[in-house]
């Protein structure tokens, strides 16, 4: 879509930022609210779980969630921006972002390799964010959370916030002037994957059962102790996967020890009542929610997806 004769090219852009405003900051801010807070909930319901897998003994305090959802709020708006400017990019053209449907072969190559890309950009700026040159004035305020929380998924300065919310206009403008049209599903499939892996990154709590690091495939998978290593011993850069931490040596030297501590075997529950209770509660929440947000984070608005 292009601007009309009689209208200008900033009129254009100013039409296209105010037709998509409410609905992009909705999408950012809902997937943090929805992602953190279902966490939150499911680590209250099943506590005894939680207790029996909390990694550090010391707790967040009221200051550390004030501080991350505060913060949190300040990287959704520059999230925000970011996904406008995309979109605005794909109005124009400069992006090719293929919004109608796709095969599901295509869309499943277009994630991989978003994730895997996005795995190696993470790793290689979360590295040069710990040098002493850029560590105070770009990653200081993230690690001022030693003890992670799900509301820390977005606790980043405003240098740090712009700098993750570059990857994907940068990878979108590699990928267009390759000529790839990338699948919007792909994209949608990978926002949401990219949020609940970092929170289940910050939970506080090992999520992952115990002999994932039995299994040699889901070694390369990394836990919440493995990122939870990384805000109190400095070690572990990776987001999704370990590789790189392997091949650089940059993984903790105890982490499979450190895992095993926290993944404790739990025995399948009894379905009291009492449980019952609690799921049909978080079930509830859940679904109230998605279907709440359900015309702007699924199908309403196109220029997400």
């Amino acid at each position: 879509m292009q601007p009309s004769e009689a209208q200008s090219t900033l009129d254009y852009t100013i039409d296209l930022v105010t037709s998509h405003f409410v609905n992009v900051l909705y999408f950012d801010l809902g997937r943090y609210l929805i992602a953190a807070g279902a966490m939150t909930a499911a680590l209250l319901i099943f506590r005894g779980y939680a207790k029996a897998r909390q990694i550090q003994k010391r707790k967040a305090n009221r200051g550390d969630y004030i501080r991350e959802i505060s913060s949190s709020l300040r990287t959704v708006f520059v999230f925000f921006v970011t996904t406008l400017a995309t979109i605005i990019g794909v109005e124009f053209g400069v992006i090719n972002l293929k919004i109608d449907s796709a095969p599901l072969l295509t869309v499943a190559w277009h994630f991989a390799l978003i994730v895997l890309l996005h795995d190696a950009y993470f790793y290689w700026i979360h590295r040069a964010m710990h040098t002493k040159r850029l560590f105070k004035a770009t990653h200081l305020h993230h690690h001022k959370s030693r003890t992670p929380t799900p509301w820390t998924a977005y606790s980043f300065s405003t240098w740090e916030a712009a700098v993750e919310a570059a990857f994907v206009p940068l990878f979108l403008l590699i990928t267009s002037m390759m000529g790839i049209a990338f699948a919007g599903f792909a994209m949608f499939l990978f926002l949401w994957n990219m949020i609940i892996r970092n929170v289940m990154a910050h939970a506080g709590h090992e999520l992952f059962p115990a002999g994932w690091l039995d299994i040699p495939v889901l070694r390369w998978i990394s836990t919440t102790t493995h990122h939870d290593l990384h805000h109190s011993s400095g070690y572990n850069f990776g987001f999704y996967f370990t590789w790189w931490d392997k091949w650089m040596g940059t993984e903790h030297p105890r982490y499979a020890e450190a895992f095993n501590a926290n993944a404790k075997p739990l025995p399948f529950p009894k379905v009291t009542r009492q449980l019952a209770e609690r799921v049909s509660v978080i079930c509830a929440a859940l679904l109230a929610a998605g279907v709440t947000l359900n015309g702007w984070l699924i199908a309403a608005e196109p220029g997400l997806i």
